[in-house]
């Protein structure tokens, strides 16, 4: 049976090579249920995201987007009483086999949350911690990777004079991106992002979003946003979430053009004009 296997050790500096094609499904969910004590939050899910693509998950608030998005490196283990079941490969493996080894499984499939968590370290810190963890044992070399990704996410310019300050002084759109940087510093092959701009302003936002478009083609990326908008500018496919007997369900799926312009449900039809949700 194949599983997830340990990861090599991380690769030279450099961003990952592009993503395999667009047409090879990256994640293969099917009839996926998340409940949480017994309540059902999700309940027959399917859906093949693509690789190197952007795919977005809208819906209304409380229709399970976040629970099935944690459920894609199981950080749904992480909650106590939560219960999931269906099948879900990623690049062919059974992620719900037991021998899934969950810290590779993590690296592989990276998350970023609302708010963002930097750790209680310093700037620096932040990105050189993991790396000494995942075995970079030379501090030359975890400087050099960290310095390379803070330029990757735009953030060098900012912090390269207070990389000892703690992450924390940031500005919230800084400490998002600095998250961004600590994920893609572990060379993940897709991206979890659950409403990443919706705790910022206008301008965090923006520098965000285009960052996230910088990600297209080279990782595959899944994200959960409220902002329509935001997912019409930087999606390629687009999941609409909906409630079905009390648990999130997909009404609606396809290509970002097909949903937006002639959604074939009434309800996608109804929620992107704005008349539901």
């Amino acid at each position: 049976m194949n599983i997830v296997p340990l990861l090599p050790p991380l690769s030279s500096p450099g961003l990952r090579p592009a993503c395999c094609d667009s047409r090879v499904a990256h994640l293969q969910v099917r009839d996926l249920a998340v409940s949480y004590r017994g309540v059902p939050a999700v309940h027959r899910v399917n859906i093949d995201v693509p690789c190197g693509c952007i795919t977005a998950i809208v819906g209304p608030s409380g229709c399970g987007k976040s629970s099935f998005l944690a459920s894609l490196n199981r950080m749904t283990d992480l909650v106590p009483d939560c219960r999931v079941s269906g099948q879900l490969h990623f690049a062919g493996n059974d992620i719900h086999d037991s021998r899934t080894d969950l810290i590779s499984l993590r690296r592989r499939i990276g998350m970023i949350f609302q708010r963002p968590n930097p750790f209680p370290l310093s700037i620096l810190e932040n990105l050189t911690f993991p790396l000494r963890h995942h075995g970079v044992s030379a501090r030359s070399e975890r400087e050099a990777r960290a310095e390379m990704m803070l330029r990757r996410v735009g953030l060098w310019d900012e912090v390269s004079n207070r990389l000892k300050s703690p992450a924390q002084r940031l500005s919230g759109g800084q400490q998002q991106r600095l998250c961004l940087a600590r994920a893609l510093l572990l060379e993940p092959e897709v991206l979890l992002l659950d409403e990443p701009c919706s705790a910022l302003d206008p301008i965090a936002s923006a520098v965000v979003e285009d960052l996230i478009l910088s990600l297209r083609s080279t990782y595959t990326v899944v994200i959960v946003t409220h902002n329509l908008a935001q997912a019409r500018r930087i999606a390629d496919n687009v999941a609409m979430f909906w409630l079905d007997d009390g648990a999130g369900t997909i009404v609606e799926q396809g290509p970002v053009k097909a949903i937006f312009d002639s959604p074939g449900n009434d309800i996608t039809a109804a929620y992107v004009r704005g008349m539901r949700g």
